[in-house]
């Protein structure tokens, strides 16, 4: 091999590296599916179901929850399994849309289990 094809082959790697890195990448982007935000089940309420708004579950940290779960005491409500008060007026308590209670809770980390939102059922339910 002369020089001359010698280092027009070591040139060609990296542009050969840069279009493989390129067309993986466009690839994974083509063949994955976009996300789509987590839904709550049917009820009577709502019988198709609704959205839970991805600020509050980013797709998985949501579920719907007994109302034996959650009490309400002067402080807030109180989720039981965690103990932890989430006051009237803290802005993480939404109105739900099917009269059930939501809880939206970080589910590994440091936060593991702390409220991210709580939908609640209107008074009148």
């Amino acid at each position: 091999m002369s020089a001359a094809t010698s280092s027009w082959a070591q040139a060609a790697r990296p542009a050969g590296r840069l279009l493989f890195s390129l067309f993986a990448v466009g690839a994974v982007s083509v063949l994955t599916p976009p996300a789509i935000a987590h839904d709550a089940q049917p009820t009577a309420a709502v019988p198709q179901g609704w959205k839970y708004p991805f600020a509050c579950c980013a797709n998985f940290d949501c579920k719907e929850m007994p109302q034996s779960s959650i009490s309400e005491r002067p402080e807030g409500y109180v989720i039981k399994g965690t103990g932890e008060v989430v006051a009237y007026s803290d802005k993480r308590i939404k109105n739900s849309p099917d009269g059930e209670y939501h809880w939206c809770a970080h589910q590994a980390g440091l936060d593991a289990g702390k409220t991210i939102c709580l939908f609640v059922p209107p008074p009148s339910y």
